[in-house]
């Protein structure tokens, strides 16, 4: 007698949001379809860089707030794959020291985050691949789950507005019209 496979929690989160398309869903709703799965935010971001579904959060449009998502159509655009060798995530884990890189706790310490949960390790990228980074150990670092996910306070702080416009001033005109072509889709304008 063989068992029916179960699907996992990205196969749940991608059957969710093709079954919503078009609806603004909120971060719960999108744990909840993923069978409760931590690491739901992840397997978001998978499916929008890896898979190409175009899933869109605040960062995309002006209208979406933290925590909301929205698939708008099934049309995917052209996505990266990930091509970390066990060998090369066993090398960066080791050369630093099981440690992470960005909060420094190491692998099966306590949750800092509470819970009965130890810490675990993954591999983080140092330039994202979405930005042009590569799966070379210079630019691959240990971090863990809950730095990768954002859960912690530790990025930098967000740059004001004088910093932002002197940053776009010194840019190329290509690289503005860049921006701007950004800022207008942003804001639909």
């Amino acid at each position: 007698m063989t068992t029916p496979k179960s699907s996992g929690s990205k196969e749940l989160i991608l059957n969710y949001l093709l079954a919503n398309i078009g609806k603004v869903l909120e971060s719960k709703q999108i744990q909840k379809a993923s069978g409760g799965a931590v690491e739901w935010a992840r397997r978001v971001r998978e499916l929008r860089n890896e898979e190409g579904y175009q899933i869109l959060s605040h960062k995309d449009r002006a209208d979406l707030k933290p925590g909301q998502y929205l698939l708008e159509t099934t049309v995917r655009i052209p996505a990266f794959k990930r091509g970390i060798s066990k060998e090369t995530r066993a090398w960066v884990l080791e050369r630093n020291g099981y440690t992470c890189q960005m909060c420094g706790v190491a692998a099966s310490d306590p949750d800092p985050l509470g819970g009965t949960r130890t810490v675990r390790l993954t591999i983080g990228h140092i330039k994202d691949k979405s930005k042009g980074g590569d799966d070379t150990p210079q630019n691959l670092r240990a971090i863990c789950t809950n730095c990768n996910e954002g859960l912690q306070n530790t990025a930098l702080p967000k740059p004001d507005q004088i910093y932002l416009l002197s940053q776009a001033r010194r840019a190329t005109i290509n690289d503005q019209k860049v921006l701007l072509n950004w800022l207008l889709k942003k804001f639909r304008l």
